[in-house]
């Protein structure tokens, strides 16, 4: 994986449907699939820099439907996709939330600004406390299928989930490098802390001695070495999210979303019952150099297996991961 300790990142999405009378499930011809196509609001990247904002209240399909898709891609100003060696996506995800009605939030506001009893958390059913989107993937976004087949989809606009005098929003967060000219394009992607000059956090938080390099090194608007006397112009890109759906129906079976993290501290014992308070996601993780482990280029490669209980049962419907450079892949198996 990376040179340095500090481990990519690894998830896998997986959406589960619970067991239902096969008689429920089927699918009609006039349940048309109908497509938006959204664009974030803009960000503006020159050499070496870093986006890492989060948009509250972002477009997203209304009334009450099913989610057979979501893609994403960076694009700019002219509606050109953006190649990974230039802008890296290092992340994107898209977060559902209620706001008491009334309430104005903008696009750029910062959730711990808001009063708590006008917002609630509307996350996925776990099972890692921390990780609560619906939607996202990284790098790996494009052509990577998100399609959910039938007469499956996922959920979204249900009356009867949207606490009383609530209204349902959305979240996007977009985590995007720009490498242009980096002195180091792969240690840009894996944050390395002395390419970005970062001793502190976002929030001002010494970083503990031995971490090198993650997610604390390339926060919003920290910026990459470029080579010396580089120049490139600074310009507007956006995240060009396709969304398609149909409306919801008896005919569509919902589906629940859930995140596994291979950092998972969680522990198979008679007692556990595999709900989420159980469970604490690192995201980041870290692995021996090649250098430290004194194997070769061909030997060096870092394994990582977690074995993890679902609170109950159900069908695996769909399954992604997502892994930074270095990551060579994942499974997903039954017991």
């Amino acid at each position: 994986m990376e040179s340095y300790n500090q481990g990519c990142l690894i998830l896998v999405g997986i959406l589960v449907t619970l067991s239902l009378p096969y008689s429920h499930a089927f699918w009609r011809n006039e349940n048309k699939i109908q497509t938006a196509v959204f664009l974030s609001p803009k960000f503006v990247l020159g050499p070496g820099s870093v986006e890492n904002r989060f948009y509250y209240n972002v477009d997203f399909p209304k009334g009450h439907i099913a989610v057979k898709s979501f893609d994403a891609e960076v694009i700019d100003e002219a509606g050109n996709p953006i190649p990974l060696h230039e802008t890296y996506l290092h992340h994107w995800v898209v977060v559902r939330y209620y706001v008491r009605k009334g309430v104005e939030i903008s696009e750029f506001d910062d959730r711990r600004k808001f009063n708590e009893s006008d917002y609630i958390s509307g996350r996925n059913s776990g099972i890692c406390q921390n990780l609560g989107q619906f939607f996202g993937l990284g790098s790996e976004t494009r052509k990577t299928s998100t399609h959910v087949p039938n007469p499956y989809g996922i959920e979204a606009g249900n009356p009867a989930e949207i606490p009383s005098g609530f209204e349902e929003q959305w979240m996007l967060n977009v985590h995007a490098i720009d490498t242009r000219g980096a002195e180091d394009k792969l240690g840009c992607t894996e944050c390395r802390c002395d390419l970005y000059n970062i001793t502190v956090d976002e929030y001002g938080r010494p970083l503990r001695p031995d971490y090198k390099g993650g997610l604390l090194c390339c926060y919003d608007h920290t910026q990459c070495k470029v080579k010396h006397g580089f120049e490139a112009v600074r310009r507007a890109l956006y995240l060009r999210y396709t969304v398609t759906w149909v409306d919801m129906d008896r005919s569509v079976l919902p589906v629940k979303i859930y995140i596994f993290d291979i950092t998972d501290s969680w522990k198979r014992s008679r007692s556990s019952t595999g709900i989420i308070a159980e469970h604490e996601c690192k995201v980041e993780y870290d692995i021996e150099s090649c250098d430290a482990t004194g194997m070769g280029d061909d030997g060096c490669i870092d394994t990582r297996r977690i074995s993890l209980d679902m609170p109950f049962g159900g069908y695996l419907i769909y399954g992604v991961a997502h892994q930074h450079s270095g990551g060579t892949g994942s499974a997903l198996y039954r017991e």
